[in-house]
């Protein structure tokens, strides 16, 4: 099977030839290629090259569009501040004053360079290849302003400033559209929707249902193309009946859940992506990744409706190759269907 076979395949809930796995590469394509992260990501070339080359060193079953968190707060005018062993990440917010929301307007995703340089890569990928899904990345408009506002202020937002709120949704909303549309008119397969503000781990579940998953329900109509929602680390077993009426086809979920208890829960109504520990990973062995492989297969790969990956959403720049080879590995010899009845039996 091709990769997107295997994907598609295990996204009907049927077996293919192998488990999917998807490692979620972004800060190891500057290794490959001995740039620095800020230079790495200067261009939409060397994203193509360090993606091309994981994809075949890991074989890896998807390419991985997603340059950096702050790439969308860039793109509003805010600052990205690197580091050398890290992602990039925020600088001082966007958002000054709550105030300042009644006069925003979004950006234009085709007047945004930073944002091109992620609708090159795309196209650039697209155009080496047809069986390898490419995954796209949008923020939600719920979790965007804790770096448009900065975490105090945005929940000061919600909780006092309902007139505020719902204008910065409006415009938020608006921009991950056009953002997500860009990016499958550019060649992605599919669009991961990061919303960790709507985990249960981050605020309670009768707020985020009258604001987070009101918000997804309302834009996944207006997204061409299949979305995967990831809540990044975040607990999701108390709304997956909330994450399953959405329609999203993958949810992304946390190493601090049990996945058989997640598989059971889910029935079939999306995929399960996840959940092997990103930080953990920083220091396992050879042994230890290929261990955690095996559970996390056992528990949850019987029956299709699962594909391998990190709980986060993306892999730590301090993973070494080995323990990401030993995953690859891993996952081919033991992933391969039907899986043996002593990884069912835990």
């Amino acid at each position: 099977m091709t990769s997107l076979e295997r994907v598609l395949t295990t996204l009907g809930h049927k077996e293919p030839d192998r488990v999917p796995l998807f490692l979620l590469l972004t800060l190891h394509g500057a290794k490959e290629l001995g740039l620095s992260i800020k230079d790495y990501f200067s261009k939409a070339k060397y994203v193509v090259e360090g993606q091309l080359t994981m994809q075949k060193k890991y074989q890896n079953d998807c390419f991985y569009t997603f340059f950096y968190a702050p790439l969308e707060v860039e793109a509003w005018g805010g600052e990205v501040i690197y580091v050398e062993d890290g992602p990039p990440n925020s600088g001082e917010p966007v958002i000054q004053s709550i105030e300042k929301i009644l006069s925003l307007d979004a950006p234009i995703v085709k007047n945004s360079k930073c944002l091109h340089k992620v609708l090159e890569a795309t196209s650039l990928i697209k155009a080496t290849n047809e069986h390898v899904p490419i995954i796209g990345v949008v923020m939600s408009p719920f979790s965007l302003p804790v770096m448009q506002l900065g975490f105090d202020k945005y929940l000061e937002l919600i909780y006092h400033y309902p007139i505020h709120f719902n204008r910065l949704m409006q415009l938020n909303k608006a921009f991950c559209i056009e953002w997500a549309n860009a990016q499958l008119a550019a060649g992605a397969t599919a669009i991961c929707y990061f919303d960790p503000l709507s985990s249960p781990t981050m605020i309670e579940p009768s707020l985020v249902r009258k604001t987070g998953f009101t918000i997804a329900n309302e834009l996944f109509t207006q997204i061409n193309g299949p979305t995967a929602t990831h809540l990044a680390s975040g607990h999701t077993l108390s709304v997956m009946d909330d994450l399953a009426g959405l329609g999203t086809s993958t949810v992304g979920v946390s190493s601090l859940e049990d996945l058989a208890e997640l598989k059971k829960v889910a029935n079939h109504r999306f995929t399960l992506l996840g959940n092997l520990n990103g930080i953990e990973m920083c220091r396992w062995s050879v042994s230890e990744a290929e261990q955690k492989v095996k559970e996390a297969i056992g528990k949850a790969a019987v029956g299709g409706g699962f594909i391998l990956s990190d709980n986060h959403g993306e892999i730590p720049y301090q993973v070494k190759e080995e323990v990401l080879m030993a995953i690859s590995e891993a996952t081919r010899e033991w992933g391969s269907y039907p899986i043996a009845q002593s990884l069912r039996n835990g």
